[in-house]
């Protein structure tokens, strides 16, 4: 007899938990756990797979699918490690010669990711004139002067994203000299227009190659141990989801993905379709903006590991307050330190000798269930209450600049740490706390769909033929992500007039979404 196979598990990893949730077809939450995340990241991931199966028992067969969340990235590009060797090829000269690869990155990173650049005749212009002729002989000459010196190549052309066949041209060029195995990443594929961030971008997304696909394996071994038969996706930072392979390919677009989670998971979880969402963590309070049921992107470059960067991120306003946040219990000075996920050992209220805002939260009566504070003076209790007060303050700014005047907006608040919210917040309009609040990011990624973005520029008279060729991109994309073909759709345009060009210029930014393609494929019967 065959069963039908309903059940998705996401998993989000943060600073201090790692949070994992079981979700039936009906989008209800039927099992759920915090667990410790682990200075490898896969011990958390294995722990709370672990623990939500087993309570659900027997319908396990369920599970057709597990979506994670992860750190992976961020944390190789701030530690520096694991990082592999780019070589990169700039498409452009001699008109981008001026600043050189890699201007502005931290030198210890530079040196560790960078096999060596050329900056060689290519490009285009924004109205797609070729800059210079294509240098094939130097390309050449360049990967042989490297010798095997690097793991993979980027490639990045001057407005390349409206006008891609040069790069294209180049990855060919690249295998036929160098074999089909060298993986060759293109920057038409990474980011939108602006050169340096989007060179940036893809280097990054090159040298995160070997951490994806560890990342990739561990977690395939994982639910190979669990005997579970399901397929399995990784959250991107527009708040969807990507196939393992596509992961491999692209894994700088899963940084920025815990935050784009517990949006669309607080979207699920309250049914705001515009608000505002604070996720209050161990170690930060992550603020941003839900326009129709997806996190509001940022249109400003954004720096990771020192890395000024263009690819599309949420626009997260971060807070040093969580419930790990440490109190100087002799300045009172509030962070920015955390306790992180050593909380149960450190804190207060859990037997530790170090004041957090948790603790603070307890002494003006919002504590934990079956946990009680020391005995404190009047004084201790007093520096306790103006920590706490401090942070409402810091929340309560963080929402006003994120609402932009408006006081309509309600304030969804979710996390681990959201006892730290007040429930009558000025500038801010109801505040809403919905059930399993406390795991929103995993239920973001077990909700998600799947989507793909894509962008053109051309003539104003031509705006139609624009958006409909960066939604065919787009289409085209979600579906390489793991989109259904038949239910993808476009859910976002975003139209950017040109400046400085000699006729009037659009730029069309599409984004597309579908939920994930064989949903409640049946069990085979045993």
């Amino acid at each position: 007899m065959s069963a039908v196979r309903d059940l998705s598990i996401g998993v989000d990893v943060g600073g201090t938990n790692t949070d994992a949730v079981v979700v039936d077809a009906a989008g209800s939450v039927i099992a759920w756990t915090k667990q410790p995340t682990t200075a490898d990241v896969i011990g958390g991931i294995r722990a709370g797979i672990a623990a939500v199966l087993a309570q659900i028992g027997g319908d396990r067969d369920r599970v057709s699918r597990v979506m994670l969340g992860t750190t992976h990235a961020t944390n190789a590009i701030v530690a520096r490690r694991g990082l592999d060797k780019v070589a990169l090829v700039r498409l452009g000269a001699p008109a981008a010669t001026e600043w050189p690869p890699l201007t502005g990155w931290p030198t210890d990173l530079s040196e560790q990711v960078l096999a060596g650049a050329a900056m060689l005749g290519g490009g285009h212009m924004v109205d797609g004139t070729p800059i210079a002729p294509l240098d094939r002989d130097g390309i050449r000459r360049f990967l042989d002067r490297l010798g095997g010196t690097f793991d993979s190549v980027a490639i990045c052309g001057i407005f390349s994203p409206s006008s891609p066949e040069q790069e294209r041209e180049v990855e060919q060029l690249v295998h036929d000299h160098l074999g089909e195995a060298m993986p060759v990443f293109l920057s038409q594929d990474i980011g939108p227009d602006g050169l340096l961030e989007r060179e940036n971008a893809t280097v990054l997304n090159a040298a995160l190659r070997g951490v994806a696909s560890e990342v990739t394996r561990a977690l395939v071994d994982v639910v190979a141990e669990e005997g579970l038969d399901v397929s399995t996706f990784f959250a991107q930072n527009d708040g969807t989801l990507m196939s393992l392979d596509y992961a491999v390919r692209y894994p700088v677009l899963t940084i920025g993905s815990g935050p784009a989670n517990s949006i669309r998971g607080a979207a699920f979880l309250s049914g705001a379709k515009n608000a505002i969402v604070v996720d209050v963590g161990g170690t930060t309070s992550d603020l941003g903006v839900l326009v129709d049921g997806f996190p509001r992107e940022s249109t400003l470059p954004r720096d990771i590991g020192g890395v000024r960067t263009n690819f599309r991120m949420p626009d997260i306003l971060s807070l040093g307050i969580g419930g790990g946040t440490v109190i100087d219990r002799r300045t009172g000075a509030v962070g920015p330190r955390s306790v992180g996920y050593r909380i149960t050992e450190e804190a207060l209220l859990f037997g530790g000798s170090t004041a957090t805002l948790t603790d603070a939260a307890a002494a003006a009566g919002q504590g934990i269930p079956g946990r009680s504070l020391p005995p404190l003076s009047s004084a201790q209790r007093d520096m306790l209450s103006a920590a706490l007060a401090h942070a409402h303050e810091r929340i309560e700014e963080a929402v006003e600049r994120l609402s932009l005047g408006r006081l309509d907006l309600p304030l969804v608040v979710v996390g681990g740490g959201a006892l730290l919210v007040p429930d009558d917040l000025p500038g801010a309009g109801d505040v809403l706390r919905p059930d399993r609040a406390d795991v929103a990011n995993a239920v973001g990624a077990a909700i998600s769909l799947a989507g793909g973005r894509a962008e053109q520029i051309s003539d104003a008279d031509d705006r139609d033929a624009a958006i409909a060729a960066a939604s065919e991109a787009a289409i085209a994309k979600a579906i390489q992500a793991g989109a259904d073909p038949l239910a993808v759709e476009i859910v976002d345009v975003l139209e950017t007039s040109l400046s400085y060009t000699a006729r009037p210029t659009l730029k069309v930014s599409v984004k597309a979404a579908g939920p994930l393609s064989h949903l409640a494929a049946p069990i085979p019967a045993r």
